[in-house]
């Protein structure tokens, strides 16, 4: 299935964020995992760790990582990178939402302090 429709692509929410699937193996990808986040405004970060390098392609709208303690913006046109095994955290302190494009390699997994690796199902 080489094109995924928007209209198509499944969807999951946390609290203050929502992640639509794009490419994943489930939908024909074999090697890179892509999914869009909306962050709401307001939302806090919830520190984790990803087993391989994570990408953020902003698109509208500005957050704030921590990575590594230090703090970072992005904002649309900018590109966050998230080596692996870096905690790190991604927040909307503003008023507006804030959209990205993220990508991970295949069989890359996430990691909350204290609980085992798994692999996030818009990645699957």
């Amino acid at each position: 299935m080489p094109v995924i429709s928007a209209s198509e692509a499944p969807r999951f929410t946390l609290p203050g964020i929502t992640f639509t699937g794009l490419a994943a193996p489930s939908r024909g990808a074999r090697e890179t995992a892509a999914w869009r986040i909306a962050l709401d405004p307001g939302a806090p970060g919830a520190p984790h760790r990803v087993t391989r390098e994570e990408i953020f392609i902003a698109v509208a709208g500005r957050a704030v990582a921590t990575l590594a303690g230090e703090r970072h913006e992005i904002a649309a046109g900018g590109a966050l990178v998230v080596p692996a095994d870096t905690e790190f955290a991604l927040a909307n302190p503003g008023p507006e939402p804030f959209d990205a494009v993220v990508v991970l390699p295949v069989g890359g997994q996430a990691a909350y302090a204290g609980q085992e690796p798994f692999t996030p199902p818009w990645a699957v």
